[in-house]
């Protein structure tokens, strides 16, 4: 089954974070030399912070069945504003603030399976 493309009906407010992963291999030697190098191919992963803010109740549970839908393991395609395409996202944090009008927050982290 052909991954799905999180398209919400109604854009992330002003403000998503960008906090990019990098994980790394350091040597730490005895003379305070220190010499770094790359987790793998893929060792930076963007992880992003989207908040909706002023959501009526539908599109909250819009956004809430999407991300439950996916379990927080499969990942799906999403296009980060100022980003050039799409990339590959699984999210396994999520939160809801119950007021009127509703809040939503989701933390994306970028995914390099094999799956398209």
């Amino acid at each position: 089954m052909p991954l799905q493309t999180f398209t919400p009906s109604i854009a992330p407010s002003p403000g998503t974070q960008s906090k990019p992963k990098i994980a790394l291999y350091k040597a730490e030697f005895g003379d305070g030399y220190t010499q770094l190098s790359p987790k793998g191919l893929n060792h930076i992963k963007q992880a992003l912070i989207l908040r909706w803010d002023g959501l009526t109740e539908l599109q909250m549970f819009e956004l809430k069945s999407f991300f439950e839908s996916h379990g927080g393991y499969r990942p799906f395609y999403y296009e980060p504003r100022g980003y050039p395409g799409l990339l590959k996202f699984t999210c396994a944090d999520w939160s809801i603030v119950d007021r009127t009008p509703w809040s939503f927050e989701a933390k994306l982290e970028q995914s390099f399976t094999t799956e398209v």
